[in-house]
């Protein structure tokens, strides 16, 4: 059994916490925050869990019992911590999304590889079983045409009352990088890659926020199909996001935990089961098996000297689309994502 470490007690501690109270192939040694009352808040609320605190992230990194850290705090927060495990040689399991820009996320990236550290990001949706299953089936449905994605979710303004939340120096922006970033993540992952995009982006009358909480764009995808994208943070009550790829002999919805595959033969199939994401007014109403799964395969990954289900390097082409994103909606203009 691997033993991890957790960085940062905030907001998503809680579903880490249940995720490893379920795993049989990780257990949770040690938490660390900056502040002392956080460690014991956390301890208190999850005492079966058996870990301890650490009183700083160097001691985590110079533990040889602790098998790789799981990196959870904000993104403006995490620089000097990867300098610290990975000069330590110590693996980290990192939150979305890597940091609030592409060159600062692909830095840290950098980071990890010279110093032969492996590296992976939790966009969990990606271990949600139902994309397993559609990722079998797609090619049944023949070469891509056209893509659909849709994340019309909900915050309150309460959620953005908290210092840096929706801000550039702390989360890096708003509805793109923090909630859409999984489903765009999925989307590639589908589809492939985006090779032109035309955006729109907007804060909307129900949040005061720095950055934005709405984004339309049109996408031009490198194997010619086209795509359009709705981003939101603005739709009350908010509901699931969807992926909808359309092929030459029929179409294939991704929703939650479900695919719904429609063919042009008139033959139907509904795969997996209805799932929570998040997308109401309680960010954190969501299952915790996709996190376990994540974690599950990072330490089997460090077993079998194999790569993670997102290594770190990977993880960057999400952020790439997200950046021309911003561009296009800045600029006004068509951009090209970077390579």
């Amino acid at each position: 059994m691997k033993r991890a470490a957790l960085i940062g007690l905030g907001m998503v501690a809680g579903t880490f916490a249940e995720a490893l109270a379920n795993s049989r192939l990780v257990r949770l040694a040690a938490v660390h925050a900056r502040r002392p009352e956080s460690r014991a808040a956390f301890l208190a609320a999850h005492p079966g869990l058996g870990a301890r605190a650490v009183d700083s992230v160097a001691a985590i990194a110079a533990d040889p019992s602790i098998d790789f850290a799981i990196l959870a705090t904000p993104p403006d927060a995490r620089r000097a911590t990867v300098e610290v495990l990975a000069r330590a040689g110590k693996p980290i399991l990192m939150e979305k999304p890597v940091e609030r820009t592409l060159a600062a996320a692909t830095e840290l990236v950098e980071i990890c590889e010279a110093a032969g550290v492996p590296l992976g990001i939790v966009l969990q949706h990606r271990a949600r079983p139902a994309m397993a299953e559609l990722r079998r089936r797609l090619p049944g449905l023949g070469p891509l045409r056209a893509v659909e994605v849709a994340v019309p979710w909900w915050r309150p303004q309460s959620y953005y009352d908290v210092p840096g939340r929706g801000a550039y120096a702390r989360d890096g922006g708003g509805v793109l990088i923090t909630q859409a970033i999984h489903t765009l993540d999925l989307m590639l992952t589908l589809a492939g890659p985006v090779a032109e995009v035309t955006a729109m982006a907007a804060t909307t009358g129900f949040h005061a926020m720095e950055a934005e909480d709405f984004v339309t764009a049109g996408l031009r995808f490198e194997t010619g199909a086209v795509g359009q994208l709705f981003a939101t943070t603005a739709s009350f009550p908010g509901r699931g996001e969807t992926v909808t790829l359309h092929g030459q002999h029929g179409s294939a919805r991704l929703e939650a935990g479900t695919v719904r595959i429609d063919r042009q033969d008139g033959t139907q199939e509904v795969i997996g089961q209805s799932a929570a994401s998040g997308a109401g007014a309680d960010p954190m109403a969501f299952t915790s098996d996709w996190h376990r799964a994540i974690i599950e395969d990072f330490a089997q990954a460090l077993t079998e000297n194999r790569p993670p289900l997102v290594p770190g390097r990977e993880a960057l082409k999400v952020h790439r689309l997200i950046a021309a994103l911003e561009r296009s909606a800045a600029s006004e203009a068509t951009i090209i994502p970077p390579t």
